[in-house]
């Protein structure tokens, strides 16, 4: 089994969403057990924008000559495809700005979302070509957007499950820490009911995304 998980906060493993997709990540290990499975940590905050020639590849009708495939923003692409196709599980440890993702998670996102390497153009609208797979999301929030105290909009979520869906990626499942910003008392609140349905959650295994990577 093999876990990516793309941390996306500027405070990185000082974050409240990092703290939360780790505990995602001990649990997946706890679920699978040994061998132990490999964890792969992505630091999104460090990916570059994409550039130029990334921009004139995905409106051509084909991709550019390996030449410029292996250089810039098209090689960041590919790699970070690659490492996505070779997770089994995927761990995504995000914080909630300003009702959305951040840009940490979108640039992660304009990389992997590429026609011709993720998703395919049909007629009936774009079709994702990964392989599902479990995907956790960590959201870390200063305000509250779920439930009844939410006071305000979540963007974060559908955007996600559509996007993610979008190469193909449908089994996505959500865990939130949220009103951080309220004080000590309801974040070690909002932890603790986000580690009760981190307990009660059942992980299990994709056999289809297990076979891709045996």
């Amino acid at each position: 089994m093999n876990i990516l998980r793309i941390i996306c906060s500027p405070r990185g493993r000082a974050s409240e969403s990092y703290r939360l997709s780790q505990r995602l990540v001990d649990r997946l290990c706890a679920s699978f057990g040994s061998p132990g499975p490999r964890v792969t940590d992505l630091d999104a905050a460090a990916l570059p924008h994409v550039d130029r020639d990334y921009a004139a590849a995905l409106s051509a009708p084909m991709d550019p000559s390996a030449e410029i495939l292996g250089r810039g923003a098209l090689r960041q692409s590919g790699e970070l495809i690659d490492a996505l196709q070779n997770a089994s599980h995927i761990v995504i440890a995000t914080p909630m700005h300003n009702f959305t993702v951040p840009s940490s998670l979108k640039v992660w996102i304009d990389h992997v979302v590429r026609v011709r390497s993720t998703f395919k153009i049909t007629p009936e609208g774009k079709v994702g070509t990964l392989a599902d797979r479990p995907v956790y999301v960590a959201i870390s929030s200063g305000g509250e957007f779920s439930g009844d105290a939410a006071r305000q909009p979540d963007f974060l979520t559908p955007y996600l499950k559509h996007v993610l869906g979008t190469i193909g990626l449908h089994d996505v499942t959500f865990f939130t820490v949220e009103g951080t910003a309220r004080g000590d008392e309801a974040l070690r609140a909002a932890r603790a009911r986000a580690e009760a349905r981190i307990a009660a959650h059942a992980f299990t295994a994709n056999a289809r995304a297990e076979s891709l990577i045996a």
